[in-house]
This record gives structure tokens, C-alpha cells and sequence, in this order.
């Protein structure tokens, strides 16, 4: 009994030990700008850090672009910078449409490779969100029941001649 406890003490120790080393964080040095067209280069650099805090050399890092349905429609494979923990990718989406990105981190070692996922982006959309279109309606429509108020309330009037004018007199 006293070996079995001796065991289980010993494991629980261990397994924490060997996993606190493999895992990684990824910062990217852009986010796609906003107005980014089908098939136009979003250059990024992608710093790996172990631990959020020692950047790492020899990864490969991998930015994916997923679909609306999830399916990976492109992958690119980020290069060395020549900076430790830095890594360069140019990506382009495929078409027009919502897309999510993710990058795996390459850091393999301890079995502690992760994939990061960032916001959805939308691809291709009007940079201009302004409703031009509701807008111009209403004031169209403000402006056709104002100048026909005012033809109503004329309507019912005859102008003054000269001859009501010195009667009135």
C-alpha cells in the first residue's frame, strides 16, 4: 500500500513537470485591415513566445483561413524573420465573404502545439457603412409631405385682388 501511495505521489508530481513547458502564445504584428479585398496581400509577422515570455526559434508557424463552413481553404507557412520568435507570412483570402483565421504555432516540443484562433474578418464588404440609401429615403419622404402641407393649405385661399383690398379700406 505504502508503494502504491509512493507512486501516485511521485506521478502527480511528474505529470505537471513534463507538461508545464510546452505551450506557446502567438502575437500578431497586424490584424487584416478593414476594406481588405479578395485575393490582396495582408503581410503579417507572427511572434511566437514560450510562455508568453522567451520567444522561440525553429517553429513553423502555419496561418490557416477558414470558411464560413469551417473547411481550411488556404494555409501559409510563416518564414524566419532572422529576429528569434519571429516568423513572416503573406496572406490573401480567397474571395469575397466572412472568413476566421488561425495559427498553429509550430512548437511542437512537449507534445504542447496549439492552434490560436482570432476575430472572423469580413473580406471584400463596403468600407463605408454609412446608410446613404435609408437616409436620402426619409428626408425624400419628409420633404415631399412638407411642400405638400403647404399646397393644402393654399388650395383654400383666393389671392386678393386690388378691388378687396380698397373695399376693405
Amino acid at each position: 500500500m505504502k508503494k502504491l501511495l509512493l507512486v501516485l505521489a511521485v506521478a502527480a508530481i511528474a505529470v505537471p513537470a513534463a507538461s508545464a513547458g510546452g505551450w506557446a502564445t502567438v502575437g500578431l504584428s497586424s490584424l487584416p485591415p478593414s476594406g481588405l479585398e479578395a485575393n490582396q496581400a495582408w503581410p503579417v509577422d507572427i511572434t511566437v513566445l514560450q510562455h508568453g515570455a522567451t520567444p522561440l526559434a525553429g517553429v513553423t508557424p502555419i496561418v490557416r483561413i477558414r470558411n464560413g463552413d469551417g473547411r481550411v481553404v488556404k494555409s501559409f507557412t510563416a518564414q524566419p524573420t532572422g529576429k528569434t520568435g519571429a516568423y513572416h507570412a503573406v496572406v490573401t483570402f480567397p474571395g469575397e465573404g466572412t472568413y476566421s483565421y488561425e495559427v498553429y504555432d509550430g512548437f511542437t516540443q512537449y507534445g504542447g502545439a496549439q492552434t490560436h484562433t482570432f476575430k472572423p474578418v469580413e473580406i471584400g464588404a463596403p468600407t463605408d457603412s454609412f446608410p446613404y440609401l435609408p437616409l436620402g429615403l426619409g428626408l425624400a419622404l419628409v420633404l415631399g409631405l412638407g411642400a405638400g402641407t403647404v399646397v393644402y393649405l393654399r388650395r383654400g385661399r383666393e389671392p386678393a385682388t386690388v378691388t378687396d383690398l380698397r373695399e376693405a379700406a
